[in-house]
Parts: structure tokens; C-alpha cells; sequence
């Protein structure tokens, strides 16, 4: 099992970050909780770590995920089919990569600015209660920061992974996780295990 006592001490390096990273946890898990969605962005490699997240949370990442049709659903089903998923499914934390709608996202940069990207999927996503995480090694990547004030103003819960400078994003975010580096590469290296630690303790708390 990943738990963010073992993240401490595995990357002594972020022990500083461990208040934030716990806050972060709680801020997931109330979104979730209350039925809200998981929505993440960030630019190059931050894009592939968003959804490297969204595959750690949409199946099952440590744990057997099994799943249970309610009545309607399982009615609805052929017994061949309902015999298929209900082995071959697993239980789902809803995470949507804001960085994989290719043709949105191409027509959106090419017809207005890139800077709009993902504010304009969180302005037709979002919803109060959903959770956003914003991935900026510097913490100043325009478009994730217009994203993240819009998604602040909208209600949904912020929370912000970057490096030790933060930049402007740690500014709009209700939570930010400030690693110990200003070094790109190193920041991602300190990204990864983190979001890690996160996706496990919240599939040990809904699964």
C-alpha cells in the first residue's frame, strides 16, 4: 500500500509538504463525497500526469474495485452482459483529464488562444463541489491559472501542484503543494509519488 506517512518517508525532501498534502486528501475526498468530479490540467509533461491520475482513479490502482448494479441498471441488462461487467468493471473515482480533448482543444487554440483551453472546459464541466487540480511547475502557466480563478469563482475546490516558488497559481487555489525545487524535472519527480500517495489514500477511502 502508498499512504502519505509512507510518502514522508520514503521522499524525506517533502516532509515540509505534508500539512498541504493532507489537506489536499481531504479536499478530494469532500468532492467526491458530496458527488462532485475530479477535473486536472497542465502543460507538456504536467499534461501526462494528469492522466496518469486519471488512470490510477477510474479503475482500480491497489486495491479490487468490484462493482454493484442498482436494480435498474442490472434490469436493464441482458444476463450475458450483466454476468460480463459485473467481473469486468471496476469502481470508479469520476477524474476527467482536461488535457485529452484533442479536437476541442486544437479548435480552441487555433480559432481563439491557447490561454483559454481549459477555462473553457471548466466553464462547461464544472460544477460547485467538483475538485480542480492544477499541475504548473512554475505555478504561472496562464492558461492553468485562468482555469483555476474561473473554477475558483465557480464554486469548485482548487487545489494546486507545483514548485517551491508556487508562482501566481498558489494565489487562486484553495490548497497548494508546493514541492522543494524550482528545477523542472525535479518537480515532477516530486509530482509523481504524490499524486500516487493521493490516489491510493482515496481508493482506500471509497473502496
Amino acid at each position: 500500500m502508498i499512504n502519505i506517512d509512507e510518502l514522508l518517508t520514503a521522499h524525506p525532501a517533502l516532509v515540509p509538504c505534508g500539512d498541504s498534502i493532507r489537506e489536499a486528501f481531504a479536499l478530494l475526498r469532500e468532492a467526491i463525497t458530496s458527488g462532485g468530479r475530479i477535473y486536472v490540467c497542465g502543460n507538456g509533461g504536467s499534461s501526462a500526469d494528469c492522466q496518469h491520475i486519471v488512470g490510477e482513479l477510474m479503475k482500480g490502482f491497489l486495491l479490487k474495485r468490484p462493482v454493484s448494479f442498482t436494480e435498474k441498471i442490472a434490469g436493464a441488462l441482458s444476463p450475458d452482459t450483466r454476468a460480463l461487467l459485473s467481473v469486468k468493471l471496476q469502481g470508479a473515482i469520476p477524474c476527467h483529464s482536461l488535457t485529452s480533448e484533442t479536437a476541442l482543444i486544437t479548435a480552441l487554440t487555433n480559432d481563439i488562444s491557447a490561454d483559454v483551453i481549459f477555462a473553457q472546459q471548466i466553464y462547461g464541466y464544472g460544477r460547485k463541489g467538483d475538485a480542480f487540480i492544477a499541475i504548473s511547475t512554475s505555478g504561472n502557466a496562464k492558461n492553468v491559472c485562468l482555469a483555476a480563478e474561473l473554477a475558483s469563482a465557480m464554486g469548485l475546490r482548487t487545489l494546486a501542484l507545483t514548485g517551491q516558488s508556487g508562482g501566481r497559481l498558489i494565489h487562486l487555489c484553495d490548497v497548494s503543494i508546493r514541492v522543494p525545487s524550482d528545477a523542472t524535472p525535479k518537480i515532477q519527480e516530486y509530482h509523481l509519488p504524490i499524486y500516487h500517495a493521493l490516489c491510493a489514500e482515496l481508493e482506500v477511502a471509497f473502496f
